[in-house]
């Protein structure tokens, strides 16, 4: 959410970033949020008046009513005084219901208005306009076919869609035996590897109140994604951030507890609405996952080094299990509304002979913390931290990449050095049939 001082000393800047995001039909909001903070700046200043004016009689009415005692006429004046403090209670009351209808109105817009890009981002419509950055590692296509990612798990036993349908429905799935143990050993080894970063462990929520899910995300992203708990002022997280990054609502952080930097582990539940492509089947794009997360809340001139460093932590985590991956940086047109700068992680598909997302890395500036109400107390008075966040490792997906990139030509698979202690040792699995 945007700062409404902004809106006021530039709204020009605004206009022009809805413009750069290709958001022009809403471009009428920012003079509605103009014409909005007018009035309620006015209703605000008529009550300061009325309640200066209320003291003002207050005391009056109090000298004459001591008068009063040896003067009768000035309890007529005192009584007449009386009636104009009505009158301004009145009038009060009714600007206090306008003021909180007016900041409601007000809030509701500006809730829609997307943050400022960093101005680094290149401009596009569309993911179409995303740019590569760099590669980190050389995309091998090996001599031998690569079977769909759900084939190479079958042939492991490892996984059951059938059953997940008839049980919960298109969109979930069950893990078995060894491709089980796999997804477990990359959460166990993202978790330490972060925690070798210096990050915070921790186990959040997995709901969150409305309050949260609004501050956290745009509407847009709450209708296309979570889930809501029936009869209950709860939502189904889609990513740990949510809860974590909620963790600090209306707190007051002292300067010095800066950066917080903190990774979690959380299922992950999602409506992923809209039909989706033969390679977006099997285990790529459900409605239930498990992920770590890293988020970052720091002082506003640091945000982008940790931004630098939070991306850099994904490629190192991929490289560190012989899975090449690229940087992808996100246009314009592909930022959601509260983010200021963003890139995704790309790992390489043999199999596909082309890259695809495993990692979303992102500075939201001080959206979050706005909507939040999440300040920090320093030495130069209070101030809105900055929030970024990024996945460590969603394995479903990393799965796809660490089986593709792993595979042996007996339809084997290598287990990345890495991995082997969280799997006993193992060095290969193999198949079952």
């Amino acid at each position: 959410m945007l700062d409404i001082k902004l809106i006021r000393d530039d709204p020009e800047l605004v206009r022009e970033n809805l413009r750069k995001k290709f958001q022009e039909e809403k471009l009428p909001l920012v003079d509605q949020a103009l014409a909005l903070d007018a009035e309620n700046r006015a209703a605000i200043s008529e009550a300061s008046d009325l309640r200066s004016k209320r003291n003002s009689l207050s005391k009056q009415i109090g000298v004459l009513m001591g008068q009063a005692k040896k003067d009768p006429s000035k309890r007529e004046e005192a009584e007449a005084l009386k009636e104009q403090v009505k009158a301004q209670a009145d009038r009060l009351a009714e600007l206090e219901v306008q003021e909180r209808e007016l900041e409601a109105k007000l809030r509701e817009v500006m809730l829609v208005l997307p943050n400022i890009i960093d101005p680094s981002v290149p401009i596009g419509p569309d993911d179409s306009c995303n740019v590569e950055l760099e590669r980190f590692g050389e995309p091998v296509v090996p001599d031998f076919e690569i079977p769909y990612h759900t084939e190479i798990m079958e042939r492991f036993e490892g996984i059951d869609l059938d059953s997940a349908a008839r049980v919960a429905g298109n969109g979930f799935y069950y893990l078995l035996g060894d491709i089980a143990r796999l997804h477990e050993a990359v959460l166990a080894y993202a978790r330490d590897f972060m925690i070798g970063k210096g990050f915070t462990y921790c186990i959040p929520p997995f709901m969150i109140r409305s309050a949260v899910a609004t501050g956290v995300m745009s509407f847009a992203e709450m209708d296309a994604m979570m889930y809501k708990v029936e009869g209950e002022d709860l939502y189904l997280i889609g990513t740990s951030e949510h809860s974590m990054i909620g963790r600090f609502i209306d707190q007051l952080l002292p300067e010095e507890r800066l950066p917080q930097t903190l990774t979690s582990y959380s299922p992950c539940f999602r409506k992923e609405k809209g039909a989706h492509g033969i390679e977006e089947r099997g285990v790529y794009r459900i409605h239930q996952f498990e992920k770590q997360e890293m988020i970052v809340i720091c002082r506003p001139e640091e945000s982008m080094d940790w931004y630098e460093k939070m991306w850099r932590c994904s490629v190192e985590l991929f490289r560190s299990m012989d899975i090449p991956v690229r940087q992808l940086e996100c246009c314009s047109g592909d930022l959601a509304d509260l983010k200021v700068k963003s890139c995704d992680i790309e790992a390489w598909s043999p199999r596909q002979k082309k890259y695809f997302e495993v990692c979303s890395c992102s500075n939201l500036g001080d959206a979050q913390a706005r909507r939040l109400k999440i300040r920090v107390k320093g030495e130069k008075g209070t101030y809105l931290p900055h929030t970024l966040n990024n996945t460590v490792a969603a394995p479903p997906r990393m799965l796809i990449a660490l089986l593709e990139n792993n595979l042996l030509p007996d339809g084997s698979v290598k287990v990345p050095a890495v991995l082997q202690p969280y799997m006993g040792g193992t060095e290969i699995l193999t198949p079952k049939k």
